[in-house]
Protein backbone atom coordinates (compact mmCIF):
# COMPACT_ATOMS: atom_id res chain seq x y z
CA UNK A 1 0.00 0.00 0.00
CA UNK A 2 1.21 3.49 -0.95
CA UNK A 3 0.75 5.72 2.31
CA UNK A 4 1.31 9.52 1.75
CA UNK A 5 4.07 11.70 2.91
CA UNK A 6 3.21 13.53 5.55
CA UNK A 7 4.75 16.96 5.43
CA UNK A 8 4.77 21.13 5.98
CA UNK A 9 3.23 21.57 2.59
CA UNK A 10 0.67 18.41 2.76
CA UNK A 11 -2.50 17.30 4.57
CA UNK A 12 -1.58 17.26 8.01
CA UNK A 13 -1.82 13.99 9.95
CA UNK A 14 -5.07 15.20 11.81
CA UNK A 15 -6.84 15.83 8.94
CA UNK A 16 -5.84 12.59 6.94
CA UNK A 17 -6.69 10.70 10.26
CA UNK A 18 -9.98 12.37 10.22
CA UNK A 19 -10.86 11.57 6.36
CA UNK A 20 -9.90 8.02 6.91
CA UNK A 21 -11.77 7.28 9.91
CA UNK A 22 -14.93 9.14 7.87
CA UNK A 23 -14.34 7.22 4.93
CA UNK A 24 -13.63 3.92 6.92
CA UNK A 25 -17.45 4.63 8.74
CA UNK A 26 -19.10 4.88 5.54
CA UNK A 27 -17.76 1.53 4.15
CA UNK A 28 -18.69 -0.07 7.54
CA UNK A 29 -22.64 0.98 7.02
CA UNK A 30 -22.19 0.15 3.55
CA UNK A 31 -20.98 -3.92 4.98
CA UNK A 32 -24.30 -3.16 6.83
CA UNK A 33 -26.39 -2.47 4.14
CA UNK A 34 -24.61 -4.97 1.90
CA UNK A 35 -25.30 -7.50 4.66
CA UNK A 36 -28.91 -6.85 5.09
CA UNK A 37 -29.48 -7.38 1.13
CA UNK A 38 -27.61 -10.72 1.07
CA UNK A 39 -29.67 -13.45 -1.07
CA UNK A 40 -32.96 -15.09 0.16
CA UNK A 41 -33.29 -18.37 -0.67
CA UNK A 42 -36.95 -17.64 -1.17
CA UNK A 43 -35.96 -15.93 -4.47
CA UNK A 44 -33.87 -18.44 -5.79
CA UNK A 45 -35.46 -21.78 -5.23
CA UNK A 46 -37.56 -21.85 -8.14
CA UNK A 47 -34.05 -21.50 -10.53
CA UNK A 48 -31.58 -24.03 -11.33
CA UNK A 49 -29.46 -25.37 -7.94
CA UNK A 50 -26.65 -23.39 -9.24
CA UNK A 51 -28.47 -19.97 -9.09
CA UNK A 52 -28.16 -20.08 -5.59
CA UNK A 53 -24.96 -20.77 -5.05
CA UNK A 54 -23.56 -17.80 -7.33
CA UNK A 55 -26.00 -15.84 -5.72
CA UNK A 56 -24.25 -16.66 -2.80
CA UNK A 57 -20.84 -16.67 -4.00
CA UNK A 58 -21.20 -13.37 -5.64
CA UNK A 59 -23.03 -11.76 -2.51
CA UNK A 60 -19.49 -12.99 -0.49
CA UNK A 61 -17.29 -11.35 -3.14
CA UNK A 62 -18.81 -8.10 -2.33
CA UNK A 63 -18.72 -8.45 1.17
CA UNK A 64 -15.03 -9.41 1.19
CA UNK A 65 -13.90 -6.49 -1.34
CA UNK A 66 -15.83 -4.40 0.75
CA UNK A 67 -13.90 -5.98 3.98
CA UNK A 68 -10.58 -5.41 2.41
CA UNK A 69 -11.60 -2.03 1.41
CA UNK A 70 -12.49 -0.96 5.56
CA UNK A 71 -8.76 -2.44 6.44
CA UNK A 72 -7.04 -0.50 3.97
CA UNK A 73 -8.76 2.39 5.26
CA UNK A 74 -7.61 0.94 8.87
CA UNK A 75 -3.99 0.66 7.63
CA UNK A 76 -4.18 4.36 6.35
CA UNK A 77 -5.82 6.12 9.29
CA UNK A 78 -3.49 4.15 11.69
CA UNK A 79 -0.36 5.33 9.83
CA UNK A 80 -1.70 8.91 10.11
CA UNK A 81 -2.34 8.29 13.90
CA UNK A 82 1.58 6.82 14.29
CA UNK A 83 3.00 9.58 12.46
CA UNK A 84 1.35 12.22 14.45
CA UNK A 85 2.20 10.12 17.82
CA UNK A 86 6.06 10.23 16.04
CA UNK A 87 5.97 13.86 15.77
CA UNK A 88 4.46 14.90 19.12
CA UNK A 89 1.52 16.05 17.42
CA UNK A 90 -1.62 15.90 19.21
CA UNK A 91 -4.70 14.12 17.45
CA UNK A 92 -7.95 13.92 18.32
CA UNK A 93 -10.11 10.72 17.82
Amino acid sequence: MQYPLIHLNGTSPERLLDDYCRAANAVRAAIEAVQLAAPNLRDYYPLEPACWNTAIGEHQSRMDRLRSVLAELEQLAEYACDWADRKGASVGG
